[in-house]
């Protein structure tokens, strides 16, 4: 049985370069540096995302991890999308332009289904940052059937 998600892993060129992204653009927190130590594949970095100390309720933290290493850099639109607050949408995006990293032209959405910003990291990753959630898209689905 699935207990939930453990870990997301993005290989990279550059390890500095995407600590930069998560730090500046998720709020990352480094938790880990194999420095020149593999007991890996190759030198890798985790981070911890989201989760607010001290709130019971908030949702744990998303383990990332970063793994030096080249990779087949095609786009397309398989990515991962965090969560982000409506309020936090102006400065999430101010984050990513600031970095000069290539913003991708949202789809087009329905009102009710949240906001996103979509870009690509330097090794071709598409990330996404989503104002709503599932259940605010199922109804705002529903309500069109």
């Amino acid at each position: 049985m699935v207990l939930g998600l453990s870990h997301i892993t993005f290989v990279v060129r550059d390890l500095d370069r995407m600590e930069e992204i998560l730090t500046a653009v998720l709020a990352a927190r480094r938790v880990y540096d194999s420095g020149e130590k593999t007991f890996s594949l190759s030198p890798e970095r985790f981070f911890l995302v989201g989760g607010a100390a001290g709130d019971a309720d908030a949702p744990a933290p998303i383990w990332i991890a970063v793994m030096q290493g080249e990779r087949d850099a095609t786009r397309s639109y398989d990515h991962v999308a965090f969560r982000i607050a409506e309020a936090d949408y102006d400065r999430s995006l101010a984050a990513v332009r600031s970095l000069g990293l290539d913003l991708r032209e949202g789809r087009p959405r329905v009102p009710g289904e949240g906001r996103s910003i979509y870009f690509h990291d330097p090794d071709g990753h598409l990330f996404e940052l989503h104002t709503g959630t599932l259940g605010e898209r199922l109804a705002r689905y529903a309500a069109d059937a």
